[in-house]
């Protein structure tokens, strides 16, 4: 029903910047929150951003005042920009989307494939 697709990760330097975007698409009515998250092997998965349908944001602390996570409502599409890179946020991101997909609907959680992103010199 509803696909959501990643790309941008890869391999930066610390201090770098990295952009990831989440595209979805499918037959869905409303998408509400959107959120990143990230994985490392045996570890649980971090939420690491928040953006709402209104565009109200919300951080973990270990990303405050390096990563910006924003959303384009007209091409729902949320993005990530990661910038002075620390080799501790390499991990696999992942996008989430808190969907309606039809009238009367409960909210429906879907998730990306992963996007690598390793930070390392």
């Amino acid at each position: 029903q509803v696909q959501l697709v990643e790309s941008g990760g890869g391999l930066v330097q610390p201090g770098g910047s990295l952009r990831l975007s989440c595209a979805a698409s499918g037959r869905f009515l409303e998408i509400n929150s959107m959120n990143w998250y990230r994985q490392a092997p045996g570890k649980q998965r971090e939420l690491v951003a928040t953006i709402t349908s209104g565009g109200s944001t919300n951080y973990a602390d270990s990303v405050k005042g390096r990563f910006t996570i924003s959303r384009d409502n007209a091409k729902d599409t949320m993005y990530l920009q990661m910038n002075s890179l620390r080799p501790e946020d390499t991990d696999v991101y992942y996008c989430n989307a808190r969907v309606i997909v039809r009238w009367g609907s409960k909210e429906s959680d879907f998730w990306g494939q992963g996007t690598q992103v390793t930070v390392s010199s």
